[in-house]
């Protein structure tokens, strides 16, 4: 269920700037320090995580990573500010490069989306999940432990665990 939130107030503005300077430093420099302050902004972020250079949070506060995951370059992962806004990550997990991890949408109707509102729902990847270069995970999705999001899909649906999925809307081909 997505759950409305406004964007643009003064505080969630200077909330993402904040984040987003943090981000800028580190991509500008990826040194130990400043991913340390990446993982600060994070709710919670295991041991071993890796993050390459090209990342983007809008806030960080609602990201949870497991231990040992990988992210790739010039990966986005658009938090919102509410707990239906989160982003949890298990351990293990292979983000490929340009993946795009959306919790926030708008609204379909042109007239709602001319009040600005913002809508997010949460997105959990289970334990040893890959998700290919390129794959955009929308709000709202869960995928399973040991699944694998091919290079280029868009994941519109849930994907159980242990299975393969690929394409423009993600379809499961395989199970693992």
């Amino acid at each position: 269920m997505l759950k409305q939130f406004n964007s643009i107030t003064k505080e969630l503005l200077e909330e993402r700037k904040a984040a987003q300077e943090i981000c800028r430093l580190f991509n500008k420099s990826p040194s130990k320090g400043n991913l340390k302050r990446i993982r600060e902004l994070f709710l919670e972020c295991g041991e071993g995580v890796i993050i390459e250079a090209g990342f983007h949070c809008d806030y960080g506060n609602q990201i949870t990573i497991g231990d040992r995951t990988f992210i790739n370059i010039n990966c986005t992962v658009l938090d919102a500010p509410i707990d239906e806004g989160a982003i949890t990550i298990g351990s293990d997990c292979l983000i490929g490069p340009n993946v795009q991890i959306l919790t926030v949408s708008h609204a379909l109707s042109p007239a709602l989306r001319l009040n600005k509102e913002n809508f997010a729902a949460p997105i959990t990847i289970g334990n040893n999940v890959w998700i290919g270069a390129g794959a955009i995970v929308l709000a709202g999705i869960t995928i399973g432990d040991n699944s694998v999001i091919g290079a280029g899909s868009v994941v519109t649906k849930d994907v159980t665990a242990n299975t393969v999925v690929v394409g423009n809307p993600a379809q499961k081909i395989r199970d693992i």
